[in-house]
């Protein structure tokens, strides 16, 4: 290697080694100025304890005025010097060692002690060389705007100006979701009366209306943390679902992948339009997947459900309605009776698997499956009318079902309680998965009565898309989800839907009383010679040609509204037949 070689690469190192020094010196100064920023209005408060106990006390007969003192000495300790006093200090210490104990050292010594510093430099110059550190992340000039004013000086300059007077900022913290700042609270103020200035805090800043501002408690007492949403971790991730990314969506604080395991009772809940269908999938297709799982659906509004068809049990009428959950009620029973002494839960297998219940939309599940009117048809062929509903049983699954691994997911657009959520369901629900609602009580509905205080603020939220889950192990971080497209729920494969046929032949079947008559078979309506079905029939079956409907009305005597009904029940049962001219003749079934 030639001199000039190597003496640049000399400079390269040296470069390095500064670089890191610096890169090092920079973070020390920024952490110790942090600290100081915290503490130091500790001592002010420490001061006028000291103060306020001197006043009481002049004479110092009490322990007050020792204690304060004490107190003040403690915080000052705790407060740390500048970056250039602590290494100045080092410095001055350092001279002062080896000005006394460099005489004293052996010439043997100095000569390892050479070698070993001229080591220790080589290495220090290599390792800085070959282990950069990482580079840190570039704010934007939005983000640059707002880290300046949330610097103490500019905060204090301004804060009383802005009605927060009480309020001092730390260093911020810029990090890969956004901003994050220790606020301390003096005086009257908290957390949740912080939360509520959001306006003159937005001022204060000068941040754009719909940039999202997080403010929760600290970690300790008198202290508020403010998060300001610049980015999110979720940047950058392709959230569109396939096999291989499977989970709900991705954290936008932490950037992890967020899964919700089955065997859970969920409430899915949002505003129409925040997208609980689309975040509802990735989770349809973990329950309709594997040979021990199965799925059904609840869905009267019959969009969402006709995705599912080829892999799910879907019901879409209140009669469907009903006969399902009377299955899956008695599904629960019988596994419950056969369970094992000692086991806690059914075991799934391929003949029992689990079940997962997904009705959707709630709302409508609460009024149009209630009290619903219908014939139940014993063995014996006998008719009854009676009042059903499928609510009782939802409810009893959403209690019991968990031991039978029949797990309740409730969505809706409405949630509260008793119109979107029944009374007797809320209270079973396991996890909570809230995108955007209306208003805050929705949110303390979905996620309980602390949400609000607690940072779990679905009414803030973006729609659609966002979403908070509380299972109770996750933090208030907002979850991106993943987007599950239309075509992708059509093309997975097909599915046997489960159906409970063992012991099914034993229920009595059911008709809506409005369809009892429509699908009455012909044969017990003709036994009666004086019921209006076989006084039109006979009137047809007699007549030449084709007869009119008006002159069935004055033949028989009855009304044209009931000779319309009658002719459509005999047309459906296929007694009589509608000629193209509008007669009407006997039919196959009547001969």
């Amino acid at each position: 290697m030639s001199q000039s070689s190597a003496w640049q690469t000399h400079r390269q190192y040296t470069a390095t080694a500064s670089r890191w020094t610096a890169t090092r010196w920079q973070k020390e100064a920024d952490r110790r100025r942090t600290l100081r920023a915290e503490r130091k209005p500790l001592v002010s408060d420490a001061r006028k304890a000291l103060a306020a106990a001197k006043a009481l006390d002049p004479q110092g007969i009490t322990t007050a005025v020792h204690t304060a003192e004490r107190a003040l000495a403690t915080t000052k300790r705790r407060v740390p010097d500048p970056m250039w006093v602590f290494a100045s200090k080092s410095a001055i210490a350092a001279a002062v060692a080896g000005y006394v104990g460099l005489p004293l050292v052996p010439d043997r010594v100095w000569m390892w002690s050479a070698v070993a510093v001229t080591v220790a430099v080589v290495g220090a110059i290599v390792w800085a060389a070959t282990h950069r550190p990482a580079p840190g992340i570039e704010p934007t000039p939005e983000e640059r705007a707002l880290l300046g004013r949330l610097q103490p000086e500019h905060w204090r300059e301004h804060a009383e100006q802005r009605g927060l007077a009480g309020t001092l900022t730390a260093r911020p913290t810029l990090t890969e979701s956004g901003i994050v700042c220790a606020v301390r609270l003096d005086g009257t103020w908290t957390a949740t009366k912080l939360r509520s200035a959001e306006d003159h805090v937005r001022a204060l800043l000068g941040a754009r209306t719909d940039l999202r501002i997080q403010t929760k408690a600290g970690k300790k007492g008198g202290w508020a943390e403010l998060t300001i949403r610049t980015r999110s971790a979720a940047d950058g991730d392709d959230l569109l679902w396939t096999p291989e990314r499977r989970s709900l969506g991705v954290d936008t604080v932490t950037g992890e992948q967020v899964n919700v395991p089955l065997g859970e009772r969920l409430l899915i809940a949002g505003r129409s339009g925040a997208g609980k269908s689309v975040a509802s999938r990735p989770l349809l297709y973990d329950a309709s997947e594997g040979a021990a799982n199965a799925l059904a659906i609840i869905d009267l509004k019959r969009v969402e459900g006709r995705l599912w068809d080829h892999r799910a049990r879907v019901a879409s009428t209140p009669l469907d309605v009903i006969a399902l959950v009377d299955e899956l009620e008695d599904e629960m029973h019988d596994r419950l009776d056969v369970l094992p002494k000692g086991q806690d839960t059914w075991l799934p297998t391929p003949d029992r698997p689990r079940i997962t219940v997904v009705v959707d939309e709630g709302a409508e599940v609460v009024t149009a499956a209630d009290k619903v009117a219908v014939v139940e048809i014993d063995d014996n062929g006998k008719a009854h009318t009676t009042t059903r509903s499928a609510l009782p049983g939802l409810e009893s699954i959403a209690r019991m079902g968990r031991a039978a691994c029949i797990d309740l997911w409730w969505m809706t657009q409405k949630p509260t309680i008793g119109d979107g959520v029944p009374k007797q369901i809320a209270p079973q629900i396991s996890t909570s998965i809230c995108l955007a609602v209306r208003t805050p009580a929705e949110a303390r509905v979905v996620l309980g009565e602390d949400a609000q205080a607690k940072g779990w603020n679905a009414d803030e939220l973006p729609a659609p898309g966002v979403a908070l889950i509380r299972d109770g192990k996750r933090k208030a971080d907002p979850v991106r989800v993943r987007y599950m497209d239309k075509a992708v729920v059509i093309g997975l494969p097909a599915r046997t839907p489960w159906t409970r046929s063992a012991g099914a032949a034993g229920a009595p079947s059911l008709t809506l009383v409005k369809d009892a008559a429509a699908t009455a078979a012909p044969a017990p309506a003709a036994a009666d010679p004086d019921s209006a079905e076989s006084r039109v029939l006979a009137i047809v079956a007699a007549a030449e040609q084709p007869i009119r409907q008006k002159d069935l009305a004055e033949q028989t005597g009855l009304s044209k509204g009931s000779v319309s009904k009658v002719v459509k029940r005999l047309m459906d049962a296929g007694s009589i037949v509608r000629q193209a001219d509008g007669g009407l003749t006997a039919g196959e079934a009547a001969a």
